[in-house]
């Protein structure tokens, strides 16, 4: 029955992926200069196979410059786009900011000697268990790279999730991450925690304390690729916090994101083609389009689209019809009605 459910989940996490790739793209892209960094960083990751860091670090070269060649193409609207208004905050941005929050460079480097220690001890003990090669040391290092490039969320992260525990270090099938993104999808939480099932299901498969304890080697890496995943995060907000309100309509340091944040819409038009592929032909173009999947993944897009529905609600409603097309095809009612007896 859980394979019914999945089936058809996963062509409905196609369409949300697309929807999330035009959801960003409609604000992001604002000028023909940023509809063809979106472009190009779409032909890099599909086409070329490049990495994900390379495109982040071009797009940013990228935003720098347009913003001094052409800064009209690189600007956004600001906070002034949202036009309601909620009558007076204690907090806005007129505010003065506190004493203890304003920068010190006594602060940042307590914080510095602080988020490096916690990251040292843990590796330099992975290191000295596994050496730098082994699965756990390799996999948490993945992650701090990982997290470091999170720009846009965790479907413009996903595409470099995926080139390495799939492509490279070959620790999931692309079955599996689709699974996971789409249990991703449907539980509490944000996005990004399927690094926690891309660590669990790369350590159960590779046994790393044997075939006895798999479920502790996945648990111990789900745990150690969470931790890793968002140390940086917690770093970065409390040491740059305090310079992120004097950032704002800064063209030097805005030009270089906007240029990211349009590179990331064409990554996530890839992530979408990725997954694509896998759901409507799961078995390779020679064996043909499932086209229950497909016809799944376009009633997805059009409760997305046209219908402004939920992802919940879209996620169910697809996991109904894919248990539905799973008995038929395989039929089990027998096992169908026992469930719902029970």
């Amino acid at each position: 029955m859980v394979d019914g459910l999945f089936y058809g989940i996963k062509p409905a996490v196609t369409a949300i992926v697309v929807h999330a790739a035009h959801r960003i793209g409609s604000r992001a892209l604002k000028s023909g200069w940023l509809w063809a960094i979106a472009a190009a960083s779409f032909v890099a990751i599909f086409a070329l196979n490049a990495p994900f860091p390379i495109i982040v670090l071009v797009a940013a070269s990228l935003g720098y410059l347009g913003g001094r060649l052409t800064p009209e193409k690189f600007r956004t609207g600001g906070h002034g786009a949202a036009k309601k208004t909620y009558g007076a905050a204690l907090i806005d941005d007129e505010t003065p900011t506190p004493v203890h929050a304003r920068f010190r460079w006594s602060r940042l480097v307590l914080l510095i000697l602080i988020g490096a220690l916690l990251w040292l001890l843990p590796m330099g003990i992975l290191t000295a268990l596994y050496g730098w090669n082994g699965t756990l040391t390799q996999m948490s290092w993945f992650f701090t790279k990982a997290t470091l490039l999170t720009f846009g969320g965790a479907y413009a992260v996903l595409p470099y999730v995926y080139q390495g525990a799939v492509g490279h270090y070959g620790w999931l099938t692309p079955t599996q991450m689709i699974d996971g993104l789409a249990l991703g999808e449907t539980t509490p939480g944000p996005l990004i925690m399927v690094v926690a099932f891309v660590g669990f299901v790369g350590a159960y498969v590779q046994q790393v304390f044997g075939p006895e304890q798999v479920f502790l080697a996945g648990a111990v890496a789900a745990s150690l690729v969470t931790w890793f995943t968002f140390l940086p995060s917690f770093l970065f907000i409390l040491a740059g916090g305090p310079l992120v309100e004097s950032t704002h309509n800064e063209l030097k340091l805005t030009a270089p994101l906007i240029g990211i944040t349009a590179a990331v819409v064409g990554v996530i038009l890839n992530l979408a083609m990725f997954f694509g592929y896998h759901v409507l032909w799961p078995n390779g173009f020679g064996a043909g389009l499932d086209w229950p999947s497909l016809v799944i993944a376009i009633a997805a897009a059009i409760a997305l689209f046209q219908f402004k529905r939920g992802v919940i609600q879209v996620l169910l409603s697809c996991g109904v019809v894919g248990l539905l097309v799973y008995i038929v095809r395989n039929g089990h009612w027998g096992a169908f009605f026992q469930m719902w007896y029970w």
